[in-house]
């Protein structure tokens, strides 16, 4: 559901009228769960474009807070369903950095340690007997070949979808030989936050939760060439089963930016063809 920025600023002068001389800006424009505003300097203001729990992501979002180093959104405030926009939404603390882009750091080792440190810190929460919500990715893989069979005949013409299909019978074979740990659970570059080689935030925080160790080694795979991407490997020890687990996960996911996105949202389009050619050729 788009979002206006006409609605948006409606929507927050009438419920909180004592930002209404903030300033408010679209951000992030190729996102594709939340259309994003920044509010001020100090605020981020999110409308769901699909149904979501706002509540759930900011239990989430206060599980995080001071778990690592790095800043994560603290939760602020929620809007009500008004002015013909369906659905709850949120007000954030603002984060600032810039997102990764394309290769820009496929080669900063600075970059790989932070994100392991930050990977680390969370899989070591507790998952107070939390695991797999059977929700997306972090599960089974063999739980997502409908998905697969759609984006392999939806990419035909697109990719040469063949050798796609063989790997995706490899990949889903794998076996699964560690429990749930916590994870982010969304580790794409549009999600994380840096000033020059480093790591300074991570955002869209709602799909913190247990899965598969695996899910949030699929940074690696989207950011890294492969020198760099060994250098998160071993500063986070990660299994040969749990890497190889990590590029199906990565797999399952670029699959589905390419043909989904190749005209509407073209940067997720890119990340998924950059993505695939490093899963494809260890590049």
């Amino acid at each position: 559901m788009p979002v206006p920025a006409e609605l948006a600023r409606a929507l927050v002068d009438s419920q909180f009228p004592q930002w209404r001389e903030l300033a408010l800006e679209r951000v992030g424009a190729h996102g594709t769960v939340n259309a994003v505003f920044r509010l001020g300097d100090r605020f981020s203001v999110r409308f769901p474009m699909r149904d979501e729990d706002v509540d759930t992501e900011a239990a989430s979002a206060w599980e995080l807070i001071g778990v690592t180093r790095f800043a994560t959104p603290a939760p602020v405030a929620v809007g009500l369903p008004d002015l013909g926009f369906p659905r709850r939404w949120a007000v954030h603390t603002w984060l600032p950095g810039a997102t990764p882009d394309g290769d820009s750091h496929a080669g900063s080792a600075s970059l790989a340690r932070d994100l392991a440190e930050f990977i680390g810190g969370v899989s070591a929460r507790p998952t107070r007997g939390r695991s797999f919500r059977g929700r997306g990715r972090g599960g089974d893989l063999p739980a997502h070949d409908e998905w697969l069979q759609t984006c392999f005949r939806e990419s035909e013409g697109l990719l040469d979808v063949a050798p796609l299909r063989r790997l995706w019978a490899e990949l889903r074979e794998l076996p699964r030989e560690s429990p749930d740990v916590m994870c982010h659970g969304d580790l794409i570059p549009g999600n994380l936050l840096v000033a020059g080689e480093r790591l300074t935030g991570v955002i869209d925080v709602g799909n913190l939760g247990a899965a598969d160790p695996a899910l949030d080694l699929i940074c690696a795979w989207h950011l890294f060439d492969r020198d760099t991407r060994e250098v998160l490997r071993r500063e986070l020890d990660v299994p040969d089963l749990t890497w190889e687990r990590s590029r199906a996960w990565a797999f399952q996911q670029v699959m589905g930016l390419i043909w989904y996105y190749d005209e509407t949202n073209r940067p997720m389009a890119r990340l998924g063809r950059g993505t695939l050619h490093r899963l494809t050729t260890n590049a």
